[in-house]
């Protein structure tokens, strides 16, 4: 009896795991179907359609897309690098240094975690606008700089580093700094991997915070680009409208694809649920 229940829970959770991978599936597919055939196709599923990607060329003359991959490369490796700084800094103090208020302090970061950043949107752009900082990179990415996510994950990792470490890198004449640049940090290398990979996800699809704070081709992501080229009364074909959206998302997936393994062992080792 039970191994007849383990075998309908197995088939159950296969069952609904390919249902899930279906869903998840057939609006890619026909983003991808409609993305490399004529117009005519859009809705016709016929195996011996012509393949093209006159889509593509229409997708990248009609909007200047390679501007808009650059302000996005721009844009998610400043605010990475400005969260590996300023997170490791203060993740390294919480977990090493004893000092007044380190309690109170933690907690106020932690507390950052359940502060959805939409509710600050408002102050978030008075204070851009106080910066005279309205419509450029730097205003999309100084709001993210600080992560409480980042804090925490890397304190948690440099907490498991043995203080041994530490008290023989100083011996050996290693100032603070030394220690966290030479034992730390490449002891973190996974976690900083995993970090990474969510970052740059998360602010690559970005939407609401850059189409708020941004007016110009100069400025604007993407996410923001695209949305603007798929506009209702732009006139565009859905198949040049799903060849765009395969440009822009196409990065993340080819990345995901290559360094897969890399990806879920980093958050296996980070232990990241």
């Amino acid at each position: 009896m039970t191994g007849d229940r383990l075998t309908l829970d197995r088939l159950l959770n296969t069952g609904a795991a390919w249902c899930l991978a279906l869903l998840w599936i057939l609006p890619l597919a026909y983003a991808v179907w409609t993305a490399i055939h004529p117009a005519a196709f859009e809705a016709r599923f016929v195996l011996s359609a012509p393949l093209t990607t006159e889509n593509f060329q229409k997708a990248w003359a009609s909007a200047p897309f390679a501007r808009y991959f650059l302000n996005t490369f721009v844009l998610v490796s400043m605010i990475l690098a400005g969260q590996f700084f300023l997170c490791t800094l203060a993740a390294y103090a919480f977990a090493r240094f004893e000092f007044p208020g380190r309690g109170v302090l933690f907690t106020l970061v932690l507390l950052q975690l359940l502060v959805m950043p939409d509710i600050l949107i408002v102050e978030n752009y008075k204070t851009m606008r106080m910066l005279d900082l309205v419509d450029t990179i730097p205003a999309i990415a100084l709001p993210y700089i600080a992560s409480g996510f980042g804090i925490f994950l890397l304190r948690q990792t440099f907490m498991t580093i043995p203080k041994e470490l530490d008290e023989a890198a100083r011996i050996e004449g290693a100032s603070f700094l030394g220690v966290l640049w030479r034992v730390y940090i490449p002891l973190a290398k996974p976690t900083y991997l995993a970090y990474g990979l969510v970052s740059v996800s998360h602010h690559w699809n970005n939407f609401l915070w850059p189409l708020i704070v941004t007016n110009s081709e100069e400025t604007r992501p993407v996410t923001v680009g695209l949305s603007i080229f798929s506009a209702i009364d732009s006139g565009i074909e859905w198949s040049v409208i799903n060849a765009a959206t395969l440009m822009t998302s196409g990065p993340l997936l080819v990345a995901f694809l290559l360094f897969q393994r890399q990806f879920v062992q980093s958050f296996m080792r980070a232990g990241i649920k």
